[in-house]
């Protein structure tokens, strides 16, 4: 990390975002030193511009191997090998664990931070790569602005995450800490096999989230509803709908629909596993953002005064930066930092 940030950082407005930005500046800053380029695994860029700063990383083994980013490195030499392992065996982290490819939600985590008591940073960062110009799918969570360790265990049905990620944090897996809302990022890049068209953006879950994920899913089961009774012809009284609407409304916990079921006389236990597509205009690399040029490295953020200052900041640190603002079509305005690759 360039240490002239650390003086900036000191405006708790901005350490929030600090973990994602000073990411975004050692990327910038090893693609123009060709230690990598923008046709790279995107594991590999993260892993070299931010792997000090994971408390997570979901393919352990394949970040030592192929990487020599070890997560457990910093913890083994701090603690001593005794009882490094001590630590591990009561969050019952075996040697299998401890370097497997979890296959679980997200891909990384960045380790958190506290100012004045309160948590900061610990952001999400979930890797999206395509080889056309649409984003991947998201298979197992709705992209959102935030999610909690507590949101992250249901959608993966398990507590691994939050055991791991609470161990390199020094942090109990409880209480405040694992209901702390932390910022989730979405490092999406399409046209991954073309280097002429490629593009690579470090994307703020504002972006994707333009409306309450509770509202969004209570909509969910609503157009369910009137799909049924479309295709059925049924004929339900307005007064009857009404009251099943409002028992809709109340379904927003994704905690809970997510959530295995246990149903009495099944031998399987049934679980609703949500999936979801990017409409065109939530995909900042599509022909709605034409600003948003082919070989380009990006970090996109929705516009407030906060990210203001982030902006001119940034634009000191990295000078060849560009920057501009788009406007989303459903969700306001949102500044790119954007460094360009020369042809």
């Amino acid at each position: 990390m360039k240490y002239g940030l650390l003086r900036v950082w000191r405006d708790t407005s901005m350490i929030e975002f600090s973990d994602i930005t000073d990411f975004f500046i050692q990327a910038v800053d090893k693609l123009k030193n060709g230690e990598f380029n923008l046709s790279s695994p995107l594991e590999e860029i993260v892993l070299r511009s931010a792997g000090s700063n994971l408390a997570y990383v979901d393919h352990r083994k394949d970040a030592l191997n192929k990487y020599g980013v070890d997560l457990w490195k910093e913890l083994r030499e701090e603690f001593g090998k005794g009882e490094f392992n001590e630590l591990l065996k009561k969050s019952k982290i075996d040697e299998n664990l401890k370097y497997s490819d979890s296959q679980q939600f997200p891909d990384f985590i960045f380790k958190v931070k506290e100012t004045k008591g309160e948590f900061t940073c610990g952001s999400l960062l979930e890797l999206k790569d395509s080889k056309g110009g649409n984003i991947a799918s998201f298979n197992s969570t709705i992209p959102t602005q935030s999610k909690t360790l507590e949101e992250i265990d249901v959608i993966n049905g398990r507590n691994l995450v939050s055991r791991i990620i609470s161990i390199i944090d020094r942090k109990s897996p409880e209480g405040k800490y694992y209901t702390f809302e932390r910022r989730c990022f979405y490092l999406v890049r399409t046209h991954s096999e073309n280097q002429k068209k490629t593009k690579t953006s470090i994307v703020d879950g504002s972006f994707f989230e333009t409306i309450p994920k509770n509202h969004l899913l209570y909509q969910v089961f609503y157009q369910i509803l009137h799909n049924h009774i479309k295709k059925k012809e049924l004929k339900i009284d307005s007064n009857t709908l009404k009251q099943v609407e409002k028992v809709l409304s109340e379904i927003t916990d994704q905690t809970i629909i997510a959530s295995s079921r246990d149903v009495e006389g099944a031998s399987i236990r049934p679980r609703l596993r949500i999936m979801a597509e990017v409409h065109s205009e939530g995909n900042p690399h599509s022909s709605n953002y034409p600003q948003i040029s082919e070989k380009s490295f990006n970090l996109i953020l929705k516009s407030t005064p906060q990210t203001e200052k982030i902006k001119s900041t940034l634009l000191k640190e990295i000078p060849e930066l560009k920057t501009f603002t788009i406007k989303h079509k459903r969700n306001g305005d949102h500044i790119v930092l954007q460094f360009s690759l020369k042809p």
